[in-house]
């Protein structure tokens, strides 16, 4: 079957994410420090490089600690109309944005943990955001593409990309084209890899910094699906009004 293609390249690029595994230990004791001592790790992308950031906190399995910085602009929700993806393409490379009207009006604090999520690292967005981390006195560390990060040219004023200002990278093994899979007689690829390699980092931290928490003696609050015996709705509710308290407090 064609599909397969696409399967065996996702399952090389897992492969390769494993070679990251002292990154990923580095930064998920950065990360379990941050927590155990009352910080937040926070998580921003912009456009596809959103989703990693919903699939951390609140997910299954995720637990307070973990703050998605998600802007609706920042985002498509239709290809045309409010919200979509022209509109955003234009937002996300717009310069002042991120930091101006967005970031400066939320939690972060010095101490904490910036993830920063970009396949390109170098719009205007995730540069932004990894400034105004810095700027803080955040940790920043950005997942992106190296191979990218080595062909790209710096398109933000500062002369910078996103892997200039990080203090940690963490590579997603993706090809700068992201899609992998050829089609006969054409240039262009399908089979868009950067999400599920993102996906997949950002679950590794997550587990490893809950067991890093975990054998220090720390009581994680976990969101759990209501599928599972004993926890229920009530149980999710009492962990979002958990997060609402510390990270108003924050």
């Amino acid at each position: 079957m064609f599909f397969e293609k696409y399967l065996e390249g996702i399952e090389g690029i897992i492969n390769n994410i494993k070679k990251e595994k002292d990154i990923i230990e580095k930064v998920s004791n950065l990360m379990a420090d941050c927590i155990y001592n009352g910080g937040f790790v926070h998580l921003f992308g912009s456009g596809h490089s959103v989703i990693p950031t919903l699939d951390a906190f609140p997910r299954y399995g995720s637990f307070i600690g973990v703050n998605a910085l998600t802007d609706p602009r920042l985002m498509w929700f239709s290809p045309t109309g409010p919200a979509s993806a022209p509109g955003l393409l234009i937002i996300e490379r717009k310069e002042g944005y991120v930091k101006d009207a967005y970031l400066r009006y939320q939690p972060i604090r010095k101490g904490d943990i910036m993830i920063v999520y970009s396949h390109g690292g170098v719009n205007a967005a995730p540069v932004e955001a990894a400034l105004y981390g810095k700027e803080v006195g955040a940790k920043v560390v950005a997942v992106t593409s190296l191979e990218n990060q080595k062909r790209a040219n710096a398109t933000h004023s500062s002369g910078k990309k996103l892997s200039d200002i990080a203090d940690v990278l963490i590579d997603n093994c993706v090809p700068h084209e992201d899609a992998i899979v050829p089609l006969k007689g054409r240039n262009e690829k399908v089979g868009a890899t950067s999400s599920i390699a993102t996906i997949a980092i950002t679950q590794s931290l997550l587990v490893e910094t809950a067991n890093i928490l975990n054998n220090k003696g720390y009581d994680l609050k976990i969101f759990v699906s209501p599928n599972v015996p004993g926890f229920g709705v009530e149980y999710n509710i009492t962990i979002f009004d958990e997060h609402n308290r510390r990270i108003t407090k924050h």
